[in-house]
């Protein structure tokens, strides 16, 4: 990945790079009052749908962490205590990064066609997609799922280890939250190129070999958007932006200009 006077960035430096795309995606949509209203709609629904999942989740969570811990049944009233409590902090953990791309999964299904112009629109302001090839509605909608499913399939095989490791103290607690928010950045960025690198006729395949490529990149980014998900109503204000963010991303890894075009 290259800076924008061609000089190679260094790893953290592409980091903070990927993370300020985020930031730039966000002016783009603050700018435009359109994009953002056209954004902001499908993140509404699914936040709707995700708030009321996750009052159940809090309401129940003292029964399912003794649920998981029934192997602690026997033991001392105080091991049994700090093994359902860390039981506890491991489900938040595993819900929170499940519900953050689950989330952009749903998101993205329900507005496909709103973040399918976003991204239009953005593009067209850094000189477009010459080789852009014509995708329907069914056919993108088809192609989205199965690549959201393949993403929340492997989500969900990596977050059981971390499940489990949630149950270590101390690492438990502090090492696997930064792991997990690692691995949900990296997911993130992936299923949120997917609309423009689907423009460019490109799959799941080599949406993953791109954003590998310039991973440093693709985990500031990520990384950023995680981050900003976790916030309350973070996830519905912000899709937009990361909408916009994530096409920027796109062609930064593809060797495309994101220098809006002077008219």
């Amino acid at each position: 990945m290259n800076a924008d006077h061609g000089k190679p960035l260094g790893a953290v430096k592409q980091f903070f790079f990927g993370a300020g795309l985020l930031g730039r995606g966000l002016g783009i949509i603050l700018r435009s009052p359109k994009l953002l209203g056209l954004g902001l709609v499908p993140a509404l629904i699914s936040g709707v749908i995700y708030a009321t999942a996750l009052f159940f989740l809090l309401d129940y969570l003292p029964e399912l962490s003794r649920s998981v811990t029934w192997f602690a049944d026997g033991w001392s009233e105080w091991a049994r205590d700090l093994v359902q409590v860390l039981g506890g902090l491991a489900l938040v953990g595993v819900a929170a990064l499940l519900g953050v791309l689950t989330f952009t999964a749903v998101t993205l299904l329900i507005g496909d066609p709103f973040y399918e112009r976003i991204s239009e629109l953005v593009e067209d302001r850094f000189g477009g997609v010459p080789d852009a090839v014509e995708v329907g509605f069914w056919p993108s909608l088809r192609r989205s799922l199965v690549d959201s499913l393949r993403l929340i399939g492997l989500t969900i095989l990596v977050g059981i280890p971390l499940f489990l490791l949630g149950f270590l103290p101390v690492v438990g607690q502090t090492v696997i939250p930064v792991l997990g928010g690692a691995v949900g950045g990296w997911f993130l960025a992936v299923e949120l190129t997917g609309v423009p690198f689907q423009r460019r006729g490109q799959r799941l395949k080599q949406r993953r070999a791109a954003l590998r490529a310039n991973r440093p990149l693709a985990l500031g980014f990520g990384v950023a958007v995680f981050c900003c998900f976790l916030i309350p109503l973070g996830a519905i204000l912000l899709m937009p932006a990361a909408i916009a963010g994530a096409t920027l991303l796109a062609r930064q890894s593809l060797g495309h200009s994101i220098e809006a075009i002077k008219v």
